[in-house]
């Protein structure tokens, strides 16, 4: 696939007006840095969303350095130094030079570079854009690199007189997808809708968990996904009453459902999708009136995705038919506003129904200002979740014990109507049982 240059430089663009606007500086976004697993031996690695987000560039030990005064503005890459034998060992580095052709860059030195030259791209800035807290290794850099700028204030040379947390105008910025970012997540979303499928039609009594585990991966990776987007939640029977369960490794068994919470990262961008089934590929008794109340409150949820709703609305109109529900089944007494008002509900549902979602599973950017909800504008993405979890009790009739069920989808807002990436999911009762005939035929 060609890499496009031109989102990521759209986005610096956009930052250095907003820096500009606040009086000019310089922002310093750092990737993340490679983290070892045990003795010799690193985590698969993963770059900072910041950084990729305003640069497209995924190699480790990686610094943009982004100045935005009235004069100038100016992106400044600094990253791997070619190596030829560190190649041989690791892999291909583009270096300073093809790095900064490659993204639009004004300037790209190498990474061993940055302690010298600094200082001296700090120097008589009014303020300094940085996550500051964020990493403690990077904050003792960067207050070495501010003394050694204070050193020089005999010669006429002063540091940033404020440090801002870049992280504001960007996650406001993240919030709102680009062309290009709705264009991979929805390729995420049909490939994890693809995952959850195939687990659908492999799904078996008596098998174990890891193995439709395997399911999901096997499909993630076939299709391009470079990772999982977090880590599967395949949870069987009593297994699904535990909301972020990763064990994996239980035999499914008849009768019972199987919640799978699982979705691929895409080119660093994530899709999230939950699906509850039935392991003998029939919904029946107690879990099927499970099952349709909470897929009632989700579609609710989801027709509340509108630009004239806020972030908060599809949550409330979820606690009122999930609420009404387990007064229906019997889970809870008292009247409606009673079971709202007291919040008795949570113990059946205790999470929240939706979350942004992009470059991050749990997306960056605020859901409320000065107090309040903000409202739904298009471009916004965000996860509809609502769940329903039972738990052995004296006060809950046998046959809703350790019944879980949660039923997610990732939902694009428009100016028309919610756009659900994830849809090609099946979910209706008679499209699962039919997706799981279609694996036994």
């Amino acid at each position: 696939m060609t890499f496009d240059p031109s989102p990521f430089a759209a986005r610096r663009t956009r930052l250095a007006e907003y820096i500009r606007n606040a009086g000019g500086g310089i922002a310093l976004i750092p990737s993340a840095p490679e983290r070892t697993r045990n003795r010799d031996s690193d985590h698969p690695y993963r770059h900072d969303s910041y950084f990729y987000y305003l640069t497209g560039f995924t190699e480790p030990e990686s610094t943009l350095v982004l100045i935005a005064t009235d004069s100038e503005t100016r992106a400044v890459l600094f990253c791997r130094a070619k190596h030829e034998e560190r190649e041989i060992w690791d892999g291909f580095r583009f270096g300073p030079a093809a790095a900064c052709e490659r993204l639009g860059c004004n300037e790209a030195f190498a990474n061993e570079e940055l302690a010298e030259r600094l200082p001296a791209l700090l120097g008589n800035q009014s303020a300094l854009w940085y996550s500051l807290g964020h990493d403690t290794a990077w904050d003792a850099r960067i207050m070495e690199a501010l003394n050694a700028v204070r050193a020089s204030v005999r010669n006429g040379v002063a540091a940033p007189a404020d440090i801002r947390d870049v992280r504001g105008p960007l996650d406001e910025m993240r919030i709102f997808k680009d062309k290009s970012e709705i264009a991979t997540m929805r390729r995420a979303a049909e490939i994890s809708s693809g995952a959850h499928r195939r687990a659908m039609r492999a799904c078996r009594p008596g098998m174990m968990e890891y193995e439709i585990e395997a399911e999901l991966l096997h499909e993630f990776r076939r299709h391009g996904s470079q990772h999982p987007a977090y880590t599967s939640i395949v949870a069987g029977g009593a297994n699904a009453c535990v909301l972020h369960y990763v064990g994996n490794d239980q035999p499914l068994k008849d009768g019972e459902l199987l919640l799978i919470d699982a979705g691929c990262e895409l080119d660093s961008y994530a899709a999230d999708i939950t699906r509850t089934f039935p392991v003998n590929g029939r919904f029946e008794g107690a879990a099927r009136d499970v099952y349709a109340l909470v897929l009632a409150s989700q579609k609710a949820a989801i027709n509340e995705c509108r630009i004239s709703r806020n972030f908060n609305s599809p949550h409330d109109v979820a606690v009122q038919i999930l609420a009404q529900g387990m007064l229906d089944l019997k889970l809870l007494t008292g009247s409606l506003d009673e079971v709202i008002e007291t919040a008795s509900y949570k113990r059946f549902y205790m999470h929240r129904t939706s979350h942004w979602l992009g470059l991050d599973v749990h997306d960056a950017g605020e859901y409320k200002r000065m107090g309040r909800w903000r409202d739904l504008e298009p471009g916004m993405v965000l996860t509809i979740e609502p769940g329903c979890y039972i738990r052995p009790a004296d006060d809950v009739p046998e046959a809703f014990w350790n019944i879980g069920v949660r039923i997610e989808d990732d939902v694009l807002i428009t100016a028309v109507s919610p756009d659900v990436l994830t849809s090609a999911t099946p979910k209706c009762i008679k499209d699962i049982e039919a997706c799981m005939a279609e694996g036994r035929a």
